[in-house]
């Protein structure tokens, strides 16, 4: 079925076909009658299947069709997210699949200074995305007014109870009008998730895409075995091999992040870093530089791999493996987003390997093993400044995306 044979209005319709946007992804296809019917909904995607879509889309079409010339009081409809920089990528979806429709939408978060937020939410708007410390300070205040909420959208919401939003959450609904809509949304589920869900909703409807495989079938991904002090060569030989390539690098904590950047940049290989002790217009400046190619290597802790939208990443490497099993589907979903292909690669460490028997039995598979030769380990390590072999010879046929090749010569694209 396509976009075009729905009976949405046609500002929506129209958005859609310039984004081209031709035919809903499954998740989509599945949620998007059950939120028009007004069914509450527990929805399990993995990333990069167009989650956010999925309950934007139909709720604009709701909302503009009930919004009048003359904007009634107060917002009609909460998406509560974990991350600022999600709220900030979720508003963003919004606006842009809701251009010329009579809905207006705004985000809120904290890090930032409260007046502007203020000075918008004065004016009004119909649809909230926040993050909820700010969300709740200023409805204090008595700025933000919750009477008449009709959709609520808890997104990332295995996210939201690993940070400790559970009682967030549970504020929040009594702030709510009983009869309201309401809607979960997360790649990865558990029994902690089913019974927050099924404790605040009324018989919520459960749609759940591709649960015996957490990883996108576009995401190519493996583990190498590499010693821990061995790996900023791999990473090396990596951004040298794939120098136009835009590359995600995920490491455990700040700290890691600005040793990774230290070392990059003795080997006189430009990155930035992101981590959440950055003030927030920091991390906001750096994830755009990414976003629009200024940047082409970024190092960053897990505050970007949650449902960020990050476009046309064609590595991610996740240089130290996650303390969660569940991030590291999330991290890898960086890539392979959508329709298109990805690749990603795992450092993995001796002192490592328990962390990755935790993944794989989480995700219920093994991770592909990319062996690499003792010779050919220890020219990397020991010639890494030289340059000499192909990162290809060394970890076995690299399978970028047909889009993502640079058409350089074999004979020319040595390390």
């Amino acid at each position: 079925m396509k976009f075009s044979n729905y009976h949405f209005v046609n500002e929506i319709k129209n958005n859609l076909e310039k984004l081209g946007f031709k035919k809903p992804t499954d998740i989509q296809f599945k949620c998007i009658p059950n939120i028009l019917k007004g069914e509450d909904l527990l929805a399990i995607a993995q990333t990069g299947t167009g989650k956010t879509a999925a309950f934007a889309i139909p709720i604009l079409h709701i909302l503009h069709s009930k919004i009048n010339t003359r904007r009634e009081d107060g917002i009609k409809c909460v998406v509560m997210v974990p991350t600022r920089e999600l709220a900030i990528q979720i508003a963003e979806v919004f606006n842009t699949l809701g251009k010329n429709t009579r809905v207006n939408t705004f985000s809120v978060f904290g890090g930032v200074e409260q007046g502007p937020q203020i000075a918008k939410l004065e004016k009004g708007i119909d649809i909230l995305v926040t993050t909820p410390g700010r969300m709740f300070d200023l409805a204090s205040q008595g700025f933000i007014k919750l009477n008449r909420v009709e959709i609520l959208v808890l997104d990332e919401a295995d996210h939201m109870l690993d940070l400790g939003f559970i009682k967030d959450i549970r504020d929040l609904i009594r702030h709510l009008p009983l009869k309201r809509q309401t809607l979960f949304f997360s790649a990865t589920i558990d029994d902690e998730i089913k019974d927050l869900a099924y404790s605040l909703v009324k018989n919520p409807i459960r749609i759940q895409i591709s649960p015996k495989d957490p990883v996108s079938k576009n995401v190519d991904h493996s583990v190498m075995f590499v010693n821990m002090d061995d790996k900023r060569f791999f990473l090396e030989r990596l951004v040298n091999e794939q120098s136009e390539a835009k590359i995600l690098v995920f490491v455990r904590t700040k700290v890691r992040c600005e040793r990774v950047k230290a070392a990059m940049q003795r080997v006189h290989i430009s990155s930035e870093y992101m981590h959440g002790g950055q003030e927030q217009v920091d991390r906001l400046s750096v994830l755009n530089m990414f976003k629009n190619g200024t940047v082409k290597l970024l190092i960053a802790t897990d505050v970007s791999a949650r449902g960020i939208d990050i476009p046309d990443v064609d590595f991610v490497v996740n240089y130290d493996l996650p303390d969660h099993p569940e991030s590291y589907v999330h991290r890898v979903g960086r890539t392979g987003r959508g329709r298109k292909r990805g690749i990603a690669y795992s450092f993995c460490d001796e002192s490592e390997k328990d962390l990755l028997m935790l993944i794989e039995e989480y995700m219920g598979t093994k991770i592909k093993v990319s062996n690499i030769l003792h010779e050919d380990y220890k020219e990397v390590v020991d010639l890494s400044s030289a340059k000499t072999l192909n990162l290809k010879d060394i970890i076995g046929e690299l399978k970028m995306p047909p889009n993502k090749r640079y058409g350089v010569k074999k004979s020319k694209r040595k390390l």
